[in-house]
């Protein structure tokens, strides 16, 4: 059956990865003659809304994070979101396969990716089946974001369960900054691909823009040169509106997309002595969000978001999921109360889950309801001019385990106006999904895995101490340090004194996780900017007094690299030339054995005049190739790519 985490999430898959690239530079899409188009002071100056739900300068945010923003995914040369992911130092990023990925932030690669908690423009795209992100079905014009905010560590208590290691969130541009045409073909080695965008304005102060998207990508090839049956492609339309009437501002946005996949080794299933082939995996879904916001008098503000979210997935012969989730959300965001500033805010998530089983293994019940709903305060304190002390609470209800709290305390020092320390104490929660609950093997009584009715959340108890500083103006840098004290950890247990053998999902495992996550950038001179990152990550997992785990889940520790470092060069070679190197090193694993590897990657850009862009892309250019994460007989070696890109505006 196929492992791979997008595509079969009923065997745990690993979502993690290995990080890397990084790059501090900040540029206007198509500004050639501005290299930077932001100095270093200014990047401290972006305006983030992830970490307090409340616009705040990255310079001044209490937590360990992260900004691409649109030119560091233009000059990176990535082809899609998730390569586009491997930019920040924070994040780790494996891919497995043409399709498959696995992202996650501070270890945990071999849980289901279910402790990172994934936002597109606020809406959230974690499934309730497994936790976790089918990374296939998260698609984008790349052209159209505007920045990827990504968070290591919990943010539960603005959030919500499931952000326990980390917050990816990414928002795209307002319709007004899109406007015209923007034609954008590739072809490469192993990737063809096409998009095409508009955009124009209606009523005096509305902007529109309407997207379509498809590509092909060829399969790839094990380490034995063998062929991989994941060639896949896919195709997405979507669109935008945003406009203002007063103090209120509107935007209604969607997407539709579908795509047909292949399933790498094991390709088949033997049964009774005939041989099962897979076939292919279909993917679909739509999605329609609108938000509300309101200025107030006095600097509050008041917002409101809803969203529809369909999505489908047929894993033949294993299962198929048809999915609908509804959510609700309102904030209100107070004026400052003296010393205080305080934020408040509401949620309700409704998903009704309908799985079509097989013989193989089933989920119980097939069509499945679930609920969530969630209220969070956090309140600012300003305890002196350079002193600010952050409390929040966050109480959510699920249908498995009732009420959770998650508690937070932030405390941030400013030392000087461009240096800030800051420490954090949260409790958070990786709340149960239906594969923890409602997993059987095979689809039919008697069960050799009787699912885990009593399966409870997962805890962590994190600790962090974090300090940012604009040395000067050529030079900045961030260190965080954390330690992580996980409980209730998923295991597989085995009923005691039953014949025949029958296991069941348990909580058995405790464990701790401690590490430095460090990036800096030099502006070497006014064209040319260099960029630095290093992780370091120890994890200890143990099981708990009476647990009888089947799955050898002590031995998971080996999913994630050791350490990680990057280099990154960009350099504006002249007014419409550049050049970006990047260098990453990932050190080995050991569950399973996947050697530590080095890749190098390469993009020249050539802008001839404003409406024209051309750009030469090259990927894993040290060496044969490298494997990223699973099995030798069943990873793709990755080995080098050329891609080649033409964007004209109209």
């Amino acid at each position: 059956m196929h492992r791979s985490a997008q595509h079969f999430p009923a065997w745990r898959p690993a979502l993690a990865g290995a990080a890397l690239g990084l790059s501090a530079l900040s540029a206007a899409a198509m500004d050639a003659d501005n290299f930077a188009g932001m100095s270093l002071e200014e990047l401290g100056n972006v305006k983030i809304t992830s970490v307090s739900k409340r616009a705040e300068r990255l310079a001044d945010a209490p937590a360990a994070v992260f900004v691409i923003d649109a030119a560091d995914i233009r000059r990176s040369g990535a082809a899609s979101l998730r390569e586009a992911l491997r930019l920040a130092p924070n994040l780790q990023v494996n891919q497995v396969s043409a399709s498959g990925y696995t992202v996650s932030a501070r270890g945990f690669a071999g849980s289901d990716g279910n402790k990172l908690l994934v936002l597109i423009d606020g809406r959230s795209v974690y499934t309730p089946l497994f936790a976790g992100v089918f990374w296939d079905a998260q698609d984008l014009a790349l052209d159209d974001i505007e920045r990827i905010e990504v968070i290591s560590g919990p943010g539960g208590t603005l959030w919500g369960t499931n952000a326990v290691n980390g917050v990816i969130n990414v928002i795209t541009r307002p319709a007004q900054a899109t406007q015209g045409g923007l034609l954008s073909a590739g072809a490469g080695t192993r990737l063809r691909d096409a998009s095409v965008r508009y955009g124009g304005s209606f009523g005096g102060d509305g902007a529109y823009r309407v997207y379509a998207k498809a590509f092909d990508e060829r399969r790839t090839e094990n380490a034995s040169g063998a062929p991989v049956d994941d060639a896949w492609h896919k195709a997405q339309l979507g669109f935008r509106a945003d406009w203002g009437r007063g103090a209120d501002r509107f935007n209604v946005q969607g997407d539709v997309y579908r795509g047909l996949e292949g399933q790498p080794k094991p390709g088949s299933i033997a049964l009774n002595g005939l041989k099962l082939d897979l076939g292919r995996i279909e993917i679909a879904g739509a999605n329609l969000m609108a938000h509300w916001s309101r200025a107030l008098d006095g600097g509050a503000t008041l917002s409101a978001q809803a969203y529809y979210d369909r999505s489908e997935r047929t894993v033949p012969p294993t299962f198929a999921e048809k999915l609908d989730i509804v959510d609700v959300q309102a904030q209100y965001q107070f004026a400052p109360l003296g010393r205080h500033q305080l934020v408040l805010g509401g949620q309700y998530r409704h998903a009704q889950d309908h799985l079509t089983n097989s013989v193989y293994f089933a989920f119980l019940p097939a069509d499945d309801r679930q609920s969530w709903s969630s209220l969070f305060v956090q309140d600012e304190v300003r305890l002196t001019p350079a002193l600010r002390l952050t409390l929040g609470l966050r109480l959510e209800r699920n249908g498995y385990t009732g009420m959770e709290r998650l508690p937070n305390a932030r405390l941030a020092w400013k030392l000087a106006p461009d240096t800030l320390l800051w420490g954090a104490v949260s409790r958070t929660v990786r709340a149960p999904s239906r594969l923890d609950r409602e997993t059987f093997v095979p689809g039919k009584p008697p069960f050799l895995l009787n699912g885990g009715a009593n399966f409870e959340s997962e805890l962590a108890d994190v600790f962090e101490l974090g300090y940012r500083s604009q040395v000067s103006s050529r030079l900045s840098f961030s260190v965080n340090t954390y330690r992580a004290l996980y409980d209730q950890l998923h295991t597989q247990e085995l009923v005691p004194n039953r014949r025949p053998i029958q296991v069941y999902f348990g909580n058995g495992m405790k464990g701790a996780t401690s590490g430095i996550e460090l990036w800096g950038s030099f502006q070497a001179a006014a064209d040319w900017r260099l960029s630095a990152a290093y992780t370091a990550l120890k994890e200890t997992l143990a099981l708990k007094p009476g647990s009888i785990d089947t799955a050898a889940s002590v031995k998971k520790v080996g999913r994630d690299p050791a350490h990680t470092w990057s280099l990154r060069s960009s350099w504006q070679m002249s007014r419409h030339t550049e050049l970006d190197v990047a260098l990453r090193r990932v050190a080995a694993l050991t569950v399973p054995d996947v050697p530590a590897y080095t890749a190098l990657d390469m993009h020249f850009g050539w802008t001839p005049r404003p409406d024209l862009e051309l750009s030469i892309s090259g990927q894993n250019l040290f060496g044969p190739g490298h494997g990223e994460f699973t099995d030798i007989a069943n990873r793709s070696q990755l080995g080098r790519t050329f891609f080649v890109k033409l964007n004209s505006r109209f």
